[in-house]
């Protein structure tokens, strides 16, 4: 089939999801997987191969730390790839240079170019290619004939079995870890701190953020095995954990200025140090950069403040620590009368610690879900979060209703917060008017 509009070259990238398909904890079955991509990456002329790359893993911020690095990147001059997933609104959000989204008529060509490959694609053998490898192979194609000076490559789950693991980085990068995707991962933060930890490198620095003991000792092994120089961004400076020379210097307090929250120092941190790394890999990111990529970086749905009357926050917080972390960022920054809580979370979610971070400070609890497949049920979610609250809960299904059924309840002083799932944030921004022109 000539692949001729742009809604034909979705239906062909999504026509490789199998529902039958689900990810393991068998380090055998997800080492498959990756040898698969590995088989077909060759086959389409090793693309990841000829890039610069900076690769970033872990639970929480790796989106928002992506977004800092690339901002400071392009700040310095530089042309910048971003591959990033999953996309609020628009599939083009995945695969982006110098924050410009690539474009329809780009992406029916990359389709097309990749098509032969991948119809042509040794199934019998390696099996049936996965949507994410097929965009990942054309988002590694489109940064080299771009010419782009960088590539910022966010793991799409856990790190060692993921696409980005065919890259081998200028920085490895790992944000803050904690539990969440445990079928896939492991049930402990050691497994998962493993998974996280293996984008690192020989000779490669690696960079990461204070840790949780158990995932910090699984940080430090990983770096002696493989010869990777590791660095915390600790919070005064870059401090050498298993790497030689002095501490490194933040050229800013790590307050971004687009991306609130307190939470997002940190990733402010975890970027500004990977900055500061990159220069001795050959991509100079002088101070001025570094401080103008940190005022401008921008990354939606995450703690994104649309103003009111009634003001609404919408949020990706999709694991117990993130909820956590959230409801400490609204105390501290965002005052109001009532909390108005829209929530929809996937399946996989370990929804009873998201409640217990949020139900406990809500007058009103509104379930809804996205129109993913992996959505969870709306009465399950609404068991779970009644033993958390004495408010009112309702049940309406579709996003846009629920969060027009919170408008309808807040005054003008309240707060709505949208949560729980990004892609019930991806919904909610769709209903205000803010998604992306598909």
């Amino acid at each position: 089939m000539q692949i001729t509009t742009y809604q034909e070259a979705l239906d062909y990238i999504y026509s490789f999801i199998d529902p039958t398909r689900q990810g393991s904890p068998d380090p055998a079955i997800a080492a498959r997987s990756l040898a698969r991509l590995r088989v077909l990456l060759d086959i389409a002329g090793n693309p990841h191969q000829q890039l610069a790359a900076v690769v970033v893993a872990g639970t929480k911020g790796k989106g928002s730390t992506c977004a800092l690095i690339e901002a400071m990147a392009r700040a310095a001059g530089f042309r910048v790839g971003l591959w990033t997933s999953p996309h609020l609104s628009s599939y083009r959000e995945r695969i982006q240079i110098d924050r410009e989204l690539i474009s329809q008529a780009t992406l029916i060509q990359l389709v097309r170019d990749v098509q032969p490959i991948v119809d042509a694609f040794d199934t019998a053998t390696y099996g049936r290619p996965s949507t994410f490898d097929v965009g990942f192979v054309m988002a590694m194609r489109h940064f080299v004939a771009a010419h782009v000076d960088l590539a910022v490559v966010e793991v799409g789950l856990g790190g060692r079995f993921d696409a980005a693991a065919t890259i081998t980085p200028l920085v490895a990068v790992i944000s803050s870890i904690s539990y969440d995707h445990m079928a896939i991962l492991g049930p402990t933060l050691h497994d998962i701190a493993y998974n996280k930890a293996g984008i690192m490198r020989p000779g490669r620095p690696a960079i990461t953020v204070p840790q949780h003991p158990e995932a910090a000792a699984v940080f430090v092994a990983e770096a002696q095995t493989v010869g990777a120089p590791l660095w915390l961004a600790a919070e005064h400076a870059v401090e050498p954990w298993l790497a030689s020379g002095q501490p490194l210097t933040y050229p800013a307090p790590p307050q971004p200025g687009r991306l609130r929250g307190g939470f997002q120092r940190e990733n402010a941190r975890l970027a500004m140090g990977t900055a500061l790394l990159l220069r001795d890999q050959g991509v100079p990111i002088d101070d001025q950069a570094i401080r103008r990529g940190l005022a401008e970086a921008w990354w939606p749905g995450r703690f994104e403040l649309i103003a009111g009357p009634p003001r609404i926050l919408v949020d990706g917080a999709h694991n117990g620590d993130s909820a956590q972390k959230l409801w400490q960022a609204i105390s501290d920054e965002l005052p109001h009368r009532q909390f108005i809580l829209v929530l929809g979370t996937s399946r996989d979610k370990d929804i009873a610690a998201i409640a217990a971070a949020l139900a406990p400070q809500a007058a009103h609890v509104i379930i809804t879900r996205s129109n993913h497949p992996k959505a969870m049920d709306l009465d399950r979610i609404a068991a779970e979060v009644a033993p958390f609250t004495n408010a009112p809960i309702q049940i309406v299904p579709v996003v846009a209703e629920a969060l027009a059924t919170a408008q309808a309840l807040a005054g003008h002083d309240d707060l709505i917060c949208v949560t729980g799932s990004l892609f019930v944030v991806g919904a909610a921004r769709e209903a205000l008017g803010l998604a992306v022109a598909d």
